[in-house]
């Protein structure tokens, strides 16, 4: 009997349906499981609903989806490439080559690597009476600035960007240059999560609106800056979250809330100089959730900015923004993630967080007040990242999972990304340290390999991060020949693999026989013979949670130890 698919109707399952199913299907671990706390104290649910949503929000659900919408500063996403070039003539060959491929703002920071002269801003002045611009300098005294001298004074009220400078820039006669910023970046930089960085984002705001003559005055020519992260739904959530928060801090003053541009660009913080084409995933994944979360201004920095783009590595990451602008069509739609109740729900956890934040830095006297309680704050967030990267209960992929152990360390750093506190580089100077070490890493593989393969490549992933490929045994099928192999084997360092209770037949029997120059680790956790085999001999052991920095050094400690 043939049947009409337009005629078929789902039933709709309530959450407590989907609850009981979930339970079943965990198998005896508990619902809460499936719940996430994330880095910002926030959280997740494995589900959410209509009803939870409606319920948690009521009526502000309305308010804060017409506040996001009323408060876009752009219809779409300008494209602004950062502009380098060794020299002045290579640097306006690729910035001519930017702007016929589709860069609608010239960007630029200002560290370049020659030096900035009369000459060479006397013609950048030309461009920025064209185009809109994005200047990244030090100060008002950077030599950059001077670009602004050369202007004709009756064109200086059409020219349009942004500067974001550390200290105050003040440019007269150039009413559409935005000067105030709000920049979190640095903030980023140094660990800051979602919160930390809307709540900064205000406080920064509520100090420059201080000295400001009015509020209006002070919103044509403010703009907040922020870093988007592999986090993609967060990243969302806090482009949002922002906007809502601005309505709020403009009540606060007693005033209605004036849309100010939301400048954003792709973070460096999860890249890593190794198996660097995984940085182009990062900054796709990033700049399409900077796009979704409304970003008026966003740049995309290429794969290998850590060190030094190319000409290829420039033009993929403007075309990754070019193709969310012209192909994806998601910039038709006003306010994408609008209505998801996921997002929806992140973004008010967002603003409540936030919004708390803010308040307490300014009843401890504003952000130079709060300065050194904020700085705390953010490292303790970022040595939490860092606990998580190296535990693997956060992934980079390509670095702490996933490494290509040939991948070989560039030399070259980009100095503008210097200071950055990037979560790769831990396993970076591990890869150093391993590398001078010139160590011989080496599994002694027992059993058939269908036992042991499982755990095999769990200890080979994990030396992987070291750009280390251990050298294996084979299946070896005794304890003599177990014996033989290591009494002969061309190691500093050796990893017994094997399923539980080969390895507690083995243990004992290596140890007994063990060559003094070589380090031996056992893999798994073995809690109640750990005691006893330490105390034979055995260095340690390599399992699923173990912090891979911590016990990788310890290795090389060792192997040090017993070469002396």
């Amino acid at each position: 009997m043939s049947t009409n698919m337009k005629e078929i109707e789902f039933q709709t399952a309530s959450y407590e349906q989907w609850e009981e199913q979930a339970i079943k299907a965990l198998k005896g671990k508990p619902f809460e499981s499936l719940f996430t706390k994330t880095i910002e104290g926030v959280t997740l649910e494995p589900l959410y609903t209509q009803e939870m949503l409606v319920e948690k929000l009521g009526d502000q659900l309305e308010k804060q989806v017409a506040t996001i919408r009323a408060l876009s500063a752009t219809n779409g996403v300008q494209i602004a490439q950062q502009i380098t070039g060794d020299s002045p003539d290579q640097f306006f060959s690729n910035l001519d080559e930017s702007l016929s491929r589709g860069n609608n703002i010239i960007t630029i920071d200002s560290r370049l690597p020659f030096t900035v002269d009369g000459q060479f801003t006397a013609k950048l002045s030309d461009y920025l009476t064209e185009y809109s611009f994005k200047l990244m300098v030090e100060n008002e005294n950077d030599p950059l600035l001077k670009v602004f001298n050369g202007i004709e004074e009756n064109k200086r009220d059409s020219v349009e960007g942004f500067i974001i400078s550390k200290g105050a820039v003040n440019l007269k006669g150039y009413s559409k240059v935005r000067t105030l910023g709000a920049n979190t970046i640095p903030y980023h930089n140094d660990g800051a999560n979602a919160v930390q960085e809307l709540a900064l984002a205000l406080a920064l705001a509520a100090k420059q609106l201080k000295t400001a003559d009015s509020y209006e005055a002070f919103a044509s020519k403010f703009f907040v800056n922020f870093a988007i992260d592999t986090q993609f739904f967060a990243e969302i959530a806090k482009l949002r979250a922002f906007k809502v928060l601005w309505k709020a801090f403009a009540a606060g003053v007693g005033v209605q809330a004036i849309a100010v541009p939301i400048v954003a660009e792709t973070s460096v913080r999860s890249f890593s100089k190794v198996d660097v084409y995984v940085n182009l995933l990062r900054a796709g994944n990033e700049a399409f959730a900077g796009a979704i979360g409304g970003a008026d201004v966003l740049t995309v920095h290429p794969h290998d900015v850590l060190t030094k783009p190319t000409a290829t590595s420039t033009r993929i990451a403007q075309n990754a923004l070019l193709v969310i602008n012209e192909e994806s069509h998601v910039l038709n739609v006003l306010d994408p993630a609008g209505g998801s109740y996921f997002i929806e729900s992140l973004t008010a956890d967002y603003v409540k967080a936030a919004w708390a934040l803010f308040l307490e830095i300014e009843e401890a006297g504003g952000i130079e007040a709060y300065k050194e309680t904020i700085s705390t704050q953010i490292e303790e967030v970022y040595k939490q990242r860092i606990t998580e990267v190296e535990t693997r209960k956060h992934s980079l992929i390509g670095t702490n999972i996933y490494a290509n152990p040939v991948d070989e360390l560039p030399i070259e750093e980009n100095p503008q990304f210097s200071d950055v506190k990037r979560l790769a580089i831990p396993f970076e100077n591990l890869r150093k340290e391993f590398a001078a070490a010139n160590a011989k890493i080496a599994m002694l593989t027992f059993g058939e390999l269908k036992n042991f393969k499982p755990r095999a490549d769990f200890v080979a992933g994990f030396f992987n991060t070291a750009g280390i490929s251990p050298e294996q045994s084979g299946a070896l099928d005794t304890i003599d020949a177990a014996k033989a192999w290591l009494a002969q084997a061309d190691a500093d360092y050796v990893c017994i693999v094997a399923t539980d209770d080969d390895t507690k037949e083995l243990v004992p029997a290596l140890l007994a026989d063990k060559p003094s120059h070589i380090v031996l680790d056992a893999a798994g956790k073995f809690k109640e013979e750990a005691d006893a085999w330490l105390s034979k001999g055995l260095n340690g052991f390599i399992f699923a949670g173990q912090n891979i920095i911590e016990k990788l050094r310890a290795v090389t400690a060792s192997m040090k130890e017993v070469q002396r």
